[in-house]
């Protein structure tokens, strides 16, 4: 991905990511492509998922979500993830 495109995108997700609230939907980039999903909750302590610590505080949140399609969860930093309109199937 082009650097410049790819500091507009966080530029804009970290814009759009102080209004999350949970059931928002949202997406972020993966190793794979662009995910979709649901904000669960913002998470302002350390919380463990799948065998991981997501070292999140007050001044560093992360966002907890769950993907449309596999249906598992993940923590993102703010700027990872960006608001999005749910698509109609």
């Amino acid at each position: 991905m082009d650097s410049i495109y790819r500091r507009r995108l966080q530029s804009a997700f970290s814009l759009m990511a102080k209004e999350l609230k949970p059931g928002d939907h949202v997406q972020w980039n993966t190793p794979q492509g662009r995910t979709t999903g649901k904000v669960k909750k913002k998470l302002t302590a350390a919380k463990e998922i799948k065998g991981h610590v997501a070292k999140a505080t007050r001044e560093n949140p992360k966002y907890l979500v769950q993907s449309d399609k596999s249906g598992k969860q993940a923590a993102h930093k703010p700027g990872d993830v960006g608001k999005i309109k749910k698509r109609s199937k």
